[in-house]
């Protein structure tokens, strides 16, 4: 017996794996069940590839894992190492939205990007916003230059008087299509609904508004109300789920892409403004006054 359990236990030590080759596998099986795009040929290919890799070091793995991700997940789909995950959040900590009321009844609110790390900051973050406005307005500016995303929810919710219940935009992922509704977004954050204010509502876009920037953007896309001025997005119209390894790093797919609520579907293209201009804070201000 004592012969026979020392044989087996040689037999299940010889079969395991390197933690290296076990990161990529557990990789690999998230991006097959979730990732945008793994499905068909080249996804297959991909996998393979990845599976077969033989990684000396969790350096090493992590670079089969980056190459296969961007064909599960697309370009949006990232990487995080726990060092990259520690650097992101102390620059959340240092980054605040801001609201400036001007003459004439118009705010300025900047929403600059934000990832949040618990529902308290989240909170905070919108709640910066919302204790500023005042119950009337002419018109507002909201300035996503810059915002190259992060969470999207306390980012909405700060912006949520100027938008009308019910479904703000959808994430169509490879299985389903899930209404985004304001009502939700406002449980996210743990924010109570407000009044909504009725005016008009110029967006200012630039290459660098992205993902849950232009999640914010979409959000007003099709509202009669509103406008966007600036430049093109950067074209990361997509949703993202984080998902932890081993190594403590953050596996970052990408599992859906956005629709607004005119049905119109984006994804890795940029999106254009409705009035492409180099003044967008003034031309925004022009058409408010107008």
């Amino acid at each position: 017996m004592i012969l026979w359990a020392s044989i087996v236990m040689l037999a299940v030590a010889g079969c395991a794996q390197p933690a290296e080759k076990q990161y990529v596998r557990k990789a690999v099986r998230i991006m097959d069940k979730d990732g945008l795009f793994a499905e068909g040929k080249t996804w297959e290919e991909a996998r393979f590839v990845a599976l077969k890799a033989e990684p000396a070091t969790m350096e090493d793995a992590q670079d089969v894992v980056r190459k296969a991700l961007k064909v599960a997940g697309g370009k949006h789909s990232f990487l995080w190492t726990k060092d990259q995950m520690e650097e992101r959040a102390a620059e959340d900590m240092e980054t605040a939205p801001s609201v400036e009321l001007r003459d004439g009844g118009i705010a300025v609110i900047t929403l600059p990007h934000f990832s949040g790390q618990n529902q308290a900051e989240n909170q905070r973050y919108a709640l910066t916003v919302l204790n500023a406005l005042p119950d009337s307005l002419s018109g507002v500016v909201i300035d996503l230059r810059g915002n190259t995303g992060g969470n999207m929810y306390p980012m909405i919710a700060a912006v949520h008087r100027f938008l009308p219940a019910g479904t703000l935009l959808r994430f169509k992922s490879r299985k389903h299509n899930m209404p985004v509704m304001k009502e939700y977004v406002l449980q996210m954050v743990a924010v109570e609904a407000q009044n909504q204010i009725n005016c008009p509502v110029a967006i200012l876009t630039d290459e660098n508004t992205a993902s849950s920037g232009e999640a914010v953007l979409l959000c007003f896309r099709g509202l009669d109300y509103a406008r966007s001025f600036g430049a093109p997005t950067a074209g990361y119209a997509s949703a993202n789920q984080p998902k932890a390894l081993p190594d403590g790093s953050q596996l970052v797919l990408t599992i859906s892409c956005d629709v607004a609520r005119t049905g119109e579907v984006f994804c890795d293209d940029p999106i254009a403004p409705d009035v492409e201009t180099a003044q967008a804070f003034e031309d925004a201000l022009v058409w408010l006054k107008q």
